[in-house]
């Protein structure tokens, strides 16, 4: 199937989760399997229905055949650490929920970046495809909208799993570029990245889930409205009951700080 695959229970899986499973898979075993191999991984641990075909494809794609696995990587990994975070900007999660359209029987993605002190979504992407230039492209408009470039404010630790958008060169450096420090979670560790998991549960309930889609158009209004009511108007208890673009004025014009210490 383009686009998808199935789970022994029927349920749909989209390419992109199983790009990130294959690079989860080898970040953990360490290149310990062909793609055939990791195609029998894949059906033991998520009941996945993938012929060899389509996982040579797909690792491919990933540039993990096995030619490149003698290549170390340019940009060694990492690994996340536990800290204590004590304003904005000092530590941003970022990840991807997938949904689904009905009425085109395709998925969409949408990347979503959240600052863990204030819980505002600082930068997004929603598109039809979600790859290294996108989430790159994301990074910059928050990193502008937070006028951290501009005024040579705190710069942001990055914190993300191990899917391909992440682990390519293209974000690597330009993370780089900016100065900005890149971490990455251990395989199989979502806790890790606690807030952004969070939101997104919030974004599949209140919205992916909440209606079917006929079109891209009308998922991509959806999306866009229950982000502007995430960070405006829905209120955070750990925020005193305040949305996190006004818990964020308040932090900087009064000193407000959340309700308890956010450790990470």
């Amino acid at each position: 199937m383009p686009g998808y695959s199935y789970t022994q229970d029927g349920r749909k899986v989209s390419d992109e989760q199983i790009k990130e499973w294959i690079m989860e898979a080898i970040e953990e075993d360490g290149f310990a399997y062909g793609y055939f191999k990791l195609g029998k991984l894949l059906k033991r641990e998520y009941s996945l229905v993938i012929n060899k075909k389509k996982m040579y494809r797909l690792c491919k794609e990933l540039g993990v055949l096995k030619p490149q696995r003698r290549t170390k990587s340019k940009y060694p990994r990492k690994l996340a650490r536990n800290r204590n975070v004590t304003d904005p900007n000092q530590l941003w999660e970022v990840d991807i929920k997938y949904g689904y359209i009905t009425g085109e029987d395709r998925f969409f993605f949408v990347l979503s970046y959240i600052d863990v002190y204030d819980r505002q979504i600082v930068g997004y992407h929603i598109g039809l495809r979600c790859e290294a230039a996108d989430a790159v492209s994301a990074l910059k408009s928050a990193l502008w909208k937070r006028k951290i470039i501009e005024q040579s404010g705190q710069l942001p630790t990055i914190r993300s799993d191990n899917g391909p958008q992440f682990v390519s060169a293209l974000f690597q450096s330009t993370c780089e570029q900016f100065g900005v420090e890149h971490e990455r979670i251990p395989p199989k560790t979502p806790n890790m990245n606690a807030h952004i998991e969070s939101f997104h549960r919030l974004l599949e309930d209140d919205c992916l889930s909440s209606e079917e889609f006929d079109t891209y158009a009308q998922a991509y209004k959806a999306v866009v409205e229950y982000m502007d009511f995430y960070s405006n108007r829905r209120l955070h208890s750990s925020l005193h009951y305040l949305p996190p673009a006004e818990f964020n004025k308040q932090h900087y014009t009064t000193g407000l700080q959340p309700s308890r210490l956010v450790k990470v």
